[in-house]
């Protein structure tokens, strides 16, 4: 099983992440977003990795976001991403007048000066242990060396060089647990860089660890002591054993089916993101990855904007109302729950409304920012094919009310449908009347019993010809 990581691939896909967002997203009494709020559900490098997106894409907030960023800097080791922060900051200030932000928060040179001398310190420690246990050929002791070596390295972020140490920990792995471990902290480092691409293969790596770790961990509890009692009922300790293996797998396979997702949104496959956030479990199974990876409401955003844009009203219904674990995530977002309830009672009016509304709260957000855009027209050209689908002609002045649209947008938005072959109709621009094409369903059926009589008689020579061969 290979482990190498193509670090020129990794890099470019993180630099690609990281390029400024080209839209501005307005904060104001129509389009509310409370920035403390919204980073309070998280915490270390994903914090700051927000609030730095957040000061590129909400300059009339930038300041605040600032602020908030330094405040968590100076509680991790990573001195060097302050720079990162300055360099987002300078490029919002040029596209409007912004306060200097050594006047905001300046850094404290002491802080930087003691974190930089402790980071060298430990990086030195724990490479002399490396070695050591390298010269000894202690197996165990190389493969925690190596892992406390990328943890540190991901600490201080410096990503390539802890991606090469987890990729060692490979060739020092003596069990299918250790393979699972060892593929996690690679997908936690993947999904705070946003690199999409290489998730699909850690993610499959991690689940054949996780099957094989079951198999060892239920043969394990099949002979042990425990064993079964004479009356065929097995004793407590076996019973113990395999909830708690059960329960263990419940959250690894968690958190692979959110990476799955997030590399399915990362990827633009909507669909297949949408099936697999509604089918994450708990918040409770994903354990240290709420607030460090990802927040609650956000699955909820994600999952319910992929799920609008791109699943039908059925699979609507039973995999997201349906959803009793998904409805706890939307619970964090009320404005999600109103959504989803005004699109399915085809209320597309206050749907677009919504979407405009918190359009702002979407913008902000490292992983959906450059799909919202995409999202929101999947989303309106469904709504505009299911408000048609029942009549078999409907003027577009009617369509404006129930959309909040003008006659010329809906006009616009219907020609692009029937071009692209998502509506079946035509427009009447003199007398903005939209008509259904009419189908002539006896004509279809004898068409397809042409068709099928054709085939019957096609296969029926070709068995013929077998026949004299």
């Amino acid at each position: 099983m290979s482990m190498e990581i193509d670090e020129d691939n990794f890099q470019s896909t993180s630099s690609r992440s990281q390029r400024p967002p080209k839209v501005i997203a307005p904060v104001d009494e129509a389009h509310p977003f409370d920035v403390e709020s919204y980073i309070s559900n998280y915490t270390g490098r994903t914090a700051i990795d927000r609030l730095i997106h957040i000061v590129q894409t909400c300059p009339s907030i930038a300041p605040e976001a600032f602020q908030l960023a330094v405040q968590h800097i100076l509680q991790s080791r990573n001195t060097a991403i302050y720079k990162s922060l300055l360099t987002a900051y300078e490029r919002a200030a040029s596209t409007t007048t912004l306060p200097n932000p050594v006047e905001l928060a300046p850094l404290d040179m002491a802080w930087a000066d003691d974190t930089t001398a402790k980071n060298q310190a430990e990086r030195v420690k724990l490479e002399v242990e490396l070695k050591t246990y390298s010269n000894n050929m202690i197996k165990e002791s190389i493969r925690m060396a190596h892992r406390d070596l990328g943890l540190f390295y991901r600490s201080v972020g410096e990503y390539s060089i802890a991606l090469k140490h987890f990729a060692k920990i490979r060739e020092y792995c003596a069990t299918s647990q250790h393979v699972l471990d060892m593929c996690l902290s690679v997908l936690e480092i993947l999904l705070e860089q946003r690199n999409y691409s290489h998730l699909s293969s850690y993610i499959f790596k991690a689940e054949a660890a996780l099957d094989a770790a079951q198999n060892t961990a239920n043969a394990g509890n099949g002979g042990n002591g425990g064993g079964i009692g004479s009356s065929g009922v097995p004793t407590p300790s076996v019973t113990t054993g395999k909830k708690k293996s059960s329960l263990e797998r419940q959250q690894v396979q968690s958190k692979l089916d959110l990476a799955t997702a997030l590399s399915q949104l990362g990827q633009s496959n909507y669909e297949k993101a949408a099936y697999s956030f509604l089918r994450i479990g708990s918040a409770k199974e994903l354990g240290d990855w709420v607030g460090a990876i990802i927040a609650p409401g956000d699955i909820a955003v994600y999952g319910t904007l992929c799920a609008l844009s791109s699943l039908p009203r059925s699979a609507l219904r039973t995999h997201l109302q349906g959803n009793a674990v998904f409805g706890v995530f939307i619970e964090q977002e009320p404005y999600i729950r109103e959504l989803v309830q005004a699109y399915m009672i085809s209320d597309f009016k206050t749907v677009l409304e919504l979407l405009d509304r918190y359009s702002t709260r979407h913008l902000i957000d490292i992983h959906l920012a450059r799909h919202v855009q995409e999202l929101i027209d999947q989303i309106r050209n469904w709504a505009v094919v299911l408000y048609f689908q029942p009549f078999a002609t409907i003027k577009l002045g009617r369509m404006s009310k129930a959309f909040g649209w003008t006659v010329e947008e809906v006009e616009k938005n219907v020609v692009q449908l029937i071009q692209s072959g998502k509506i079946q109709g035509r427009v009447d621009s003199q007398n903005k009347i939209l008509y259904a094409k009419k189908t002539d369903y006896r004509a279809n059926l004898f068409a397809r019993a042409i068709k099928t009589g054709t085939d019957i008689q096609a296969t029926n020579r070709k068995l013929l010809l077998r026949m004299k061969l």
